[in-house]
């Protein structure tokens, strides 16, 4: 059964797909949002014919929308990568990786020209960290991270039974008030075994769609 959120995601999924330019060369994220971007790519044959994926699950999405998928390093340019958030500020500041596929999106991310952030309105904040933050690591150094992170102040909570694409590890650090998100992203970045942090602050998204009862939003 649909729930508002579900509207409100599929709302925003819409306007974005109003936003790929016919032909280009598409970065897909991962996640509920996104997954509805994907059905309206399906429903619009020969608007995306190439895609980079963040996750394997999208990828098998794409391939059965028809879309044809790249390899990154293949590409001299990525126009456009599209994908959701956990947190959102108005700043276009993100939390993301609940699904996993947090260091390939990051690397998407920074790969293109324009990254547009698609979320429903329960996910924007004035400050993050309600949501756990996601920290990829190293299999053998999470304890040793688990511990760095602890004397930050934060509480962190192995994903147990969960292997990312990359077959590693994640941190959910729960107990986080963050008040200068790219101050914290690069001295996380600095913790020896850790691979990415869901932290999108250094490289926000250039423009974030909010999906309302009301309507679609811009910042």
């Amino acid at each position: 059964m649909a729930t508002e959120a579900d509207a409100n995601k599929r709302r925003t999924a819409l306007a974005a797909l109003d936003l790929i330019p016919r032909g280009t060369v598409l970065g897909v994220g991962t996640g509920s949002t996104v997954n509805f971007l994907i059905e309206a790519i399906a429903a619009r044959p020969g608007l995306v014919r190439t895609a980079v994926s963040s996750s394997e699950a999208s990828s098998a999405r794409l391939r059965a929308a028809g879309v044809t998928l790249a390899d990154l390093n293949e590409l001299t340019e990525l126009p456009l990568y599209i994908d959701g958030a956990d947190e959102a500020t108005p700043a276009r500041q993100l939390i993301k990786g609940g699904g996993g596929a947090l260091t390939r999106e990051k690397i998407l991310a920074s790969a293109a020209q324009r990254f547009v952030c698609i979320v429903d309105e329960s996910k924007m904040v004035a400050t993050l960290g309600r949501f756990p933050l996601p920290v990829e690591v190293i299999p053998m150094a999470r304890a040793l991270i688990a511990r760095a992170l602890s004397a930050r102040g934060g509480r962190p909570v192995w994903r147990e039974g969960f292997v990312t694409d990359n077959g590693n590890h994640i941190l959910d650090v729960h107990g986080l008030t963050i008040t200068d998100p790219p101050a914290l992203e690069r001295e996380l970045n600095q913790i020896p075994g850790v691979v990415t942090v869901g932290l999108f602050a250094l490289r926000p998204a250039d423009l974030l769609l909010i999906g309302t009862s009301a309507g679609v939003e811009s910042r």
